[in-house]
């Protein structure tokens, strides 16, 4: 396995050399377009473009940005990429783009879209999609990346969710509660395997990927007018219930210790295929990188079902996505924006990279999303839950990352670390 990562990294080093020497270097890590091009803005990514670590993506987004920038001659678009640290990232963006130092154009993370929209730092891109576009949006995302005013001020181009993967060669059949996950991973770990992994390291990831067993419950974080409530009476008892769920399974030994240093998806998938891991909860997406990433006799091991619920009756997952948005005040720049949006990541990207569309009319449009995975991906976003759009979630994100350290780690327990979380973002929330 370590042998075709390695050779899939040599090879997509290659291609880069290759689609960049086949548009005379107008594609490089940092670049696309001519040095020299009278016209310039900053775009800032995350893994989703021309240097992304999956090579398959990377290759991808090579040609759709060396396609895009012969259609624009004149512009040189100047890449900027992102850490994995998308809260940090996010947070640091903020500040520039309110000090107006932010890039001319970023992708900008859904759960943090609210502040972006409150500071009133993102630039409105009606002009550049039509009624039709925006009334395509699932309702959820529509309503995310419109203002007070009416205008939209971003373009949520990608949502996906969680689900549990599994090797079903050592875990048949699908767990559908919390006890038989825990029993799953258990059993697998006879078999060699560390059990379940799943994120419980200091980054949004964690908190996102827990709190399907939070919802799942019918908890909720804030009321109706945003104020933070999950401390407080029935969502309490819940929100306990599905930490104390997260420390069993590690306490039990069916998740590794190391979970609460885990950060990065991408650590998923190198389990697969170190053939370390039987169990994960992860994103839609790493269904095509596991495809990408291990040979066919391996990858026809894996299948994914919905995240375990307390009872089988009682499920959820989180939806999430990215969005881009325009920081610039001039205008053409905001234009260049927008066509970035429409020209490679609204459609060709999701299709790239097989994350789900926004739109409904995308679905019938690419013919990867007729798939059986994506068709079962799809039916899954009945129980899918976006984060909620309100200021004071960043920081209830924040808390309950730094609880999840505390809880997994056995620094605290679950009571106190849920009332250290709470006084700090009530605090937050005074200061709004």
């Amino acid at each position: 396995m370590r042998l075709r990562l390695c050779t899939a990294l040599l090879a997509s080093a290659a291609a880069f050399v290759a689609v960049s020497a086949h548009a005379d270097n107008l594609v490089t890590k940092d670049r696309v377009g001519p040095a020299d091009a009278p016209k310039s803005f900053t775009l800032r990514l995350t893994n989703d473009g021309p240097t992304s670590t999956d090579p398959v993506w990377a290759e991808g987004y090579q040609k759709l940005f060396g396609d895009f920038i012969q259609r624009h001659p004149g512009w040189r678009i100047d890449l900027e990429r992102m850490s994995d640290n998308i809260g940090q990232e996010q947070a640091r963006m903020l500040e520039q783009a309110k000090s107006g130092n932010g890039p001319d154009c970023a992708a900008v993370d859904s759960f943090v879209l609210a502040l972006f929209k409150g500071a009133n730092v993102l630039k409105p891109l009606d002009e550049y999609f039509t009624k039709e576009e925006v009334a395509d949006l699932f309702p959820f995302i529509r309503e995310g990346i419109t203002g007070p005013d009416g205008k939209i001020y971003a373009w949520w181009w990608n949502t996906d969710l969680r689900v549990l993967y599994r090797n079903k060669e050592i875990v048949p059949d699908a767990p559908k509660t919390w006890d038989e996950l825990k029993a799953a991973a258990i059993a697998s770990k006879e078999k060699g395997g560390e059990g379940v992994l799943f994120n419980g390291g200091r980054w949004e990831g964690t908190t996102f990927d827990w709190l399907a067993n939070f919802w799942a419950q019918g908890g909720k974080l804030v009321d109706d007018k945003g104020k933070p409530i999950f401390a407080e009476g029935a969502n309490r008892e819940k929100f306990l219930k599905a930490v104390n769920y997260f420390k069993d399974l590690v306490d039990s030994g069916a998740a590794p210790k190391r979970v609460a240093t885990i950060v990065n998806y991408d650590e998923f998938n190198a389990a697969a295929a170190a053939g370390t891991a039987a169990l994960f909860i992860g994103g839609n997406w790493q269904y095509g990188q596991l495809k990408n990433t291990l040979e066919p006799e391996e990858f026809a091991k894996w299948t994914f079902s919905e995240i375990p619920g307390p009872t089988a009756d009682q499920r959820s997952t989180g939806t999430g996505g990215w969005t881009f948005g325009a920081f610039s005040n001039d205008p053409e720049k905001v234009a260049m924006c927008a066509a970035v949006i429409k020209e490679i990541y609204a459609g060709p990207g999701n299709a790239l990279q097989q994350q789900l569309p926004t739109a409904a009319a995308l679905y019938g449009k690419y013919d990867v999303f007729k798939t059986e995975a994506n068709e079962t991906f799809a039916k899954a976003l009945v129980n899918g839950q976006a984060r909620p759009g309100v200021p004071i979630y960043p920081e209830i994100s924040n808390q309950i990352q730094i609880m999840m350290g505390d809880v997994l780690s056995g620094t605290k327990t679950p009571e106190a670390a849920l009332d250290a979380a709470n006084t700090a973002v009530q605090a937050a929330y005074a200061r709004l």
